[in-house]
């Protein structure tokens, strides 16, 4: 090119230039206003299953903010605590109905309208854990049974997001250590969804309740020992203040994650961009989530420990095996009653048998590198 050329070129350069230049102050005009939210946003009310002070209902916070600043203000989910609006047993009713836009619970909580719910929280492990149970929800087609359960079985005009690996659960809290599987019999035991036939098929006098419930039917003696979840939970929600001995370790409920239902008439009206950010909100928060408890879990069992005088004991192997030897009579009785909870334990168990079996072969025992570093300092649950 000679120079004259450039010459030539060289205005219709500077007016491209100073177009794109304009197209860019027109842009960032524009940003502003969607960031900040301009006009109303969509709001969706929301309800969770638990009490303000448990930490789930902030893990739905934190999902709900994870949401509203993602959207950049567009979308905006305000939470309410369990019993704002309805019962936290009576959230899916009330969202497929539309009283709620959404909410946030477990999908054992559903277990009364079909048992093949309890199989997305509490089901038998095949040896998964939380992590590996989300695995097959989005790789090994357990979103696929998710769907078909809400939307074609029951009919319920909800969508749902299965999210946050739960660390296994503690066996629960007694007045009594419990030493083998005979101490269930007639023991008015709290839990929830299949967890109920297990300990029926042991013996004990099952009754189900919401989180909030747990500690005062413990205190007022409706019930004589209890599970609920994890250290922080249980703390908050007082468990320390009524009992103090706490059994660790459990094939109740070994894994179980979150659910979070929108109504879908509410979730198809929305934007597919904000349709996005919901999906990929849930992603981010179930590994948000998983690092939290890490924090909170650990820190909060230290403290039961040595401030509240709580004494932990591992639940003994023959409790264990007892549980084992229970589901194995309860899935085989369900899955006779229900062709699709039949269908979805048998996707679990192909997907257990490939992934645990993986993973058995190839992680290397956490117990062993402990010891090394540890032994002297480590103050372990002890022995039932």
């Amino acid at each position: 090119m000679t120079m004259s050329d450039n010459k030539s070129q060289a205005p219709k350069r500077r007016r491209f230039l100073a177009g794109a230049a304009g197209a860019a102050g027109a842009a960032t005009l524009a940003f502003p206003a969607v960031v900040r939210g301009q006009g109303a946003p969509i709001t969706l009310r929301f309800q969770s299953t638990w009490p303000t002070k448990d930490i789930f209902h902030e893990y739905a916070l934190d999902f709900a903010k994870r949401v509203n600043d993602m959207s950049a203000g567009r979308l905006r989910i305000e939470v309410l605590p369990a019993g704002a609006v309805v019962k936290a047993f009576d959230l899916i009713d009330a969202v497929n109905k539309g009283v709620l836009d959404g909410g946030h619970g477990v999908a054992a909580y559903w277990y009364g309208k079909n048992t093949a719910y309890s199989l997305f929280g509490t089901g038998p492990s095949f040896g998964m854990d939380a992590n590996m149970l989300l695995g097959w929800i989005h790789y090994g087609g357990g979103r696929q049974l998710y769907t078909e359960l809400q939307q074609k079985v029951m009919g319920f005009d909800v969508e749902g997001f299965l999210y946050g690996p739960m660390p296994t659960q503690p066996l629960g809290w007694f007045k009594k250590v419990i030493k083998g599987p005979e101490d269930f019999k007639g023991l008015k035991y709290r839990t929830v969804g299949l967890s109920i036939d297990v300990f029926r098929e042991m013996g004990a006098s099952v009754v189900a309740l919401p989180g909030a419930e747990i500690v005062p039917g413990l205190d007022r003696g409706l019930i004589d020992a209890a599970e609920f979840n994890n250290a922080s939970s249980d703390r908050l929600l007082g468990f320390p203040d009524v009992s103090k001995i706490c059994m660790l370790q459990s094939y109740h409920q070994p894994l179980e994650c979150f659910e979070i239902l929108f109504s879908k008439k509410r979730y198809d009206s929305l934007p597919a961009d904000l349709r996005e950010v919901i999906g990929n909100a849930a992603t981010a928060s179930s590994a948000d989530m998983s690092w939290k408890g890490m924090a909170r879990y650990s820190q909060d069992y230290i403290e039961m420990r040595t401030k509240q005088n709580v004494r932990f004991y591992r639940t003994p192997n023959s409790v264990l095996q007892a549980q084992l030897n229970a589901w194995d009579r309860v899935v085989a009785a369900k899955s006779k009653e229900n062709p699709l909870f039949a269908k979805i334990l048998t996707s679990q168990r192909e997907w257990a048998e490939r992934v645990v079996s993986w993973s058995n072969d190839t992680v290397v025992p956490n117990g062993m590198a402990f010891a090394h570093y540890f032994q002297r300092k480590a103050a372990p649950a002890k022995k039932g």
